[in-house]
């Protein structure tokens, strides 16, 4: 097994979940991964909470729900659906900086695993 999937493991992502998708081929996912954490949903995310737009922020938020869903990416996940269930309704929510601030730290983190 790779470096990046034992530590992916070793953060709490669902991999083997996610292996299946990428037809268990590990550097298909590992060159899926780097895409992954250069979405441009993890910055329209940003830009939509900055802008309180409660529809923007869903559908960003729900986007890198998706992607990190599929990924195996639980901690993402798992920040992100709190976004996605605040906004659902159309109101803006205004306790999600800190799941969005959760999510930053998160990615800096998977970000160093890709380059390693």
């Amino acid at each position: 097994m790779s470096i990046l999937i034992d530590k992916l493991k070793a953060m709490g992502c669902d991999i083997d979940s996610a292996m299946g998708r990428f037809l268990n081929n590990e550097d298909f996912y590992a060159r899926c991964f780097k895409k992954y954490i250069d979405d441009p949903s993890f910055d329209g995310l940003a830009a939509a909470l900055e802008s309180k737009d409660p529809v923007e922020v869903f559908e960003q938020s729900h986007t890198l729900k998706g992607v990190s869903a599929n990924m195996g990416v639980t901690p993402v996940y798992d920040e992100v659906v709190i976004i996605v269930e605040a906004v659902r309704g159309g109101k803006y929510a205004d306790n999600l900086m800190p799941h969005y601030e959760k999510i930053v730290e998160l990615r800096k983190e998977l970000k160093k695993l890709a380059e390693a």
